[in-house]
C-alpha cells in the first residue's frame, strides 16, 4: 500500500528470558563532575510486540537514510500494531433453509487468522490499486500462489492454519 503496510505476524511466546549473564544492561549513577559512584546490573525489561516492531521501523529508517545521506521518519508518528488475536468480531453464520435454520460454526482460533490473510492480500484490490490481488508487486499473495519464489512467507504456517 503506498502509506501503510500489513504483516501477518505468528507470535511463539509472548516473554523473553534474558540471561542477566549475557545480557545485563549496567545502570551507571555518576555525579555531577561524572566520576562513578555506583554500578548497578540491571535485567532489561522484555519488549512489547509494538515496541519491537517500533525497534525494526526505526532500524529500517535508519539503513534507507544511510543509504540515501538523508535523514527524517519514514513513517508517521501515529504508526501502530495490532494484535489480531481477538476473534471477537467474527461472528458466526446463519443459513436460512426451506425447513430451518442452519448454523455453522466457528473455530475462533482458523477464522479469525483467514479473516486477516483475505483482509491483508485483499486490501489493494479494496483499494482500487490493481483489479486482482496477484498484480500487487508488494503482497506477499504471489509467494502462496507460487507466481514468484518469495523467502518472506512461511508455508508450512500456512498450511497449520489452513490459510487460503
Amino acid at each position: 500500500m503506498p502509506n501503510h503496510f500489513h504483516w501477518l505476524v505468528y507470535v511463539r511466546e509472548t516473554e523473553v528470558d534474558f540471561n542477566v549473564s549475557q545480557g545485563a544492561i549496567e545502570s551507571i549513577v555518576t555525579d555531577s563532575r561524572g566520576a562513578t559512584l555506583s554500578r548497578t546490573p540491571t535485567k532489561p525489561k522484555p519488549a512489547t510486540l509494538n515496541q519491537s516492531i517500533g525497534i525494526i521501523l526505526a532500524s529500517y529508517t535508519r539503513a534507507v537514510n544511510k543509504q540515501n545521506k538523508a535523514s527524517g521518519s519514514l513513517f508517521r508518528q501515529k504508526t501502530k500494531a495490532d494484535c489480531v488475536t481477538n476473534p471477537q468480531e467474527i461472528s458466526p453464520t446463519y443459513y436460512n433453509l426451506g425447513f430451518g435454520t442452519r448454523i455453522r460454526l466457528h473455530d475462533p482460533e482458523k477464522d479469525y487468522p483467514q479473516a486477516c490473510f483475505n483482509y491483508v492480500h485483499q486490501n489493494p484490490v479494496k483499494a482500487g490499486l490493481v483489479k486482482h490481488a496477484e498484480d500487487w508487486e508488494f503482497s506477499s499473495f504471489k509467494d502462496i500462489c507460487g507466481l514468484r519464489a518469495g523467502k518472506l512467507i512461511n508455508r508450512e504456517r500456512i498450511k497449520e492454519f489452513e490459510l487460503k
